[in-house]
């Protein structure tokens, strides 16, 4: 794979020099109409052998683009803040947003070759890693995300005869890094890691280009003009003809029956039991969270159901076991003008918790596959790449020991329709009725059907959803807490 950057590609002064204004004009023109469309980000990945001209070709870009428009982030050292989250959340709150782009130096190609090459994972774990990229560039690419992978090249020749050149120079020796002298003794191996990893994970929508680093102006303009015949394609480009998906539900009902009509929702408890069993259920959970073994995991609960079911209210009966320092409410409503500049799971990675802490998601990611889908917010394609997208998600949350419950409550229309009329009627409530709660309504059995898809196709074994009979509050509230207390007790003795 590296054949062909290892041939002494070379540019002469003068070709570079007759070059160089004609690409820096048009990169700039591109980078302004990319500002002005404002349709989708850029994203470049930054790899490849040390001393093969990285930084000095990212540093170039800069100065013949606007700066400003480019964001340049190193992921080289993980903070005390990063080493707390899963690993992925580092990337996805430094993600550029539409109409800029972002530079990722030390990005999840560094890690996973770094890890393999100092042993701390072995081969299996770098095939692990390998997929998880490929699901995130595949669902950043079909949010819209154009992503450059570059790999700057050196034959070991080439390194080390670039080491001897600095090494024995006074003015120039500070060009060379510990890290260069570390991928001298490392290099075969290194590069053969390398290669493994690019021929694994170059794909159409996001390929690798292998550039040969030894001169510096060759260097210089075979990455900018793929930059810009990247860049230029995609600005003219028309959004894509998508074919309709399959969009029949995953469990299609002939007899008009789904899940939720199986739930008991005459299940009740006496105002008695309620306070006996709230009160154990919520000390219960104030012992849990303080176990040392919490400390090093982070709990994440999530909040779903009809409207009118009572989420707020079990959310409160959670909370109130707590010291408000050891938790954090995270209600979701429509995206903001930020939000949308992103891909549509950006604001919920961006509120994972980190290892010790304790946050709530009252409305969740699972909005894309209900609200969104049922008003036709999001197209059938969106959606339905969603479920894999939204299990992918879970599945590294709790690779990182995060401790996940997700809970739907679910309410029959008769009960919906009494505790509408009764927000209304109520002047401290009324605030909680909206037009929109009533056009709801009017569709609650498309949003059924979606909710009977939505666990059909996301309650797994390792993140299940809870369903819970709503109709009488005090019974939701008590079996969310033992659920919550069982998954927390659960985690501690693991």
């Amino acid at each position: 794979m590296f054949e062909t950057a290892q041939i002494g590609h070379a540019v002469d002064k003068d070709t570079y020099e007759a070059e160089e204004p004609a690409l820096r004009q048009a990169l700039l023109e591109a980078q302004h109409q990319l500002r002005e469309q404002a349709r989708f980000p850029v994203l470049l990945l930054i790899n490849g052998v040390e001393g093969a001209g990285k930084g000095e070709t990212v540093k170039l870009l800069s100065e013949w683009m606007d700066p400003r428009l480019i964001r340049v982030e190193s992921f080289d050292v993980l903070t005390d803040e990063e080493q707390a989250h899963p690993p992925a959340w580092r990337y996805w709150r430094k993600l550029p947003p539409k109409g800029r782009m972002g530079v990722f130096f030390g990005n999840w190609y560094s890690q996973m070759l770094q890890d393999r090459l100092h042993e701390r994972i072995d081969d299996d774990d770098l095939e692990h890693a390998v997929d998880r990229a490929l699901r995130m560039e595949k669902m950043l690419t079909d949010e819209g995300v154009l992503i450059f992978k570059f790999w700057f090249h050196l034959s070991k020749p080439q390194m080390q005869a670039r080491l001897d050149s600095l090494k024995d120079d006074p003015l120039h020796s500070w060009r060379i890094s510990p890290l260069d002298w570390q991928q001298s003794e490392t290099y075969d191996s290194f590069v053969r890691h390398g290669e493994h990893v690019l021929r694994r994970s170059s794909r159409d929508h996001a390929p690798w280009y292998v550039i040969e680093g030894a001169d510096e102006r060759y260097r210089n303009l075979a990455v900018g003009r793929i930059l810009l015949d990247g860049l230029q394609a995609a600005l003219r480009g028309a959004p894509c003809e998508v074919a309709p998906p399959h969009s029949a539900p995953v469990a299609a009902s002939l007899d008009g029956r789904n899940l939720l009509d199986t739930l008991d929702l005459s299940q009740r408890l006496s105002k008695g039991d309620y306070k006996q069993q709230l009160l154990e259920e919520q000390a219960r959970l104030s012992q849990l969270m303080r176990e040392k073994a919490l400390r090093e995991r982070a709990v994440l609960a999530v909040f779903e159901g009809h409207d009118a079911a009572g989420k707020g209210g079990a959310i409160r009966r959670v909370t109130a076991a707590l010291d408000p320092r050891m938790y954090r409410t995270v209600p979701v409503s429509a995206p903001s003008e930020d939000e949308r500049a992103q891909p549509w799971l950006w604001r919920f990675w961006r509120n994972v918790p980190e290892r010790g802490n304790f946050t709530i998601f009252d409305r969740s990611w699972y909005g894309r596959v209900l609200v969104e889908r049922v008003e036709g917010f999001c197209t059938p394609a969106e959606w339905l790449r969603a479920y894999d997208e939204i299990n992918d998600f879970e599945e590294q949350l709790i690779e990182a020991g995060t401790v996940v419950v997700k809970f739907w409550l679910s309410i029959d229309p008769d009960e919906q329709l009494e505790r509408f009329k009764a927000r209304e009627d109520d002047p401290l409530k009324r605030f909680k009725i909206t037009d929109e709660d009533w056009r709801n309504r009017e569709r609650l059995g498309d949003y059924n059907l979606a909710v009977n898809d939505m666990v059909a196709r996301t309650s797994t074994a390792i993140a299940p959803w809870t369903l819970v009979e709503a109709n009488d509050k005090r019974f939701a509230r008590v079996k969310i807490l033992r659920t919550l207390n069982d998954a927390l007790q659960a985690a501690c003795d693991e």
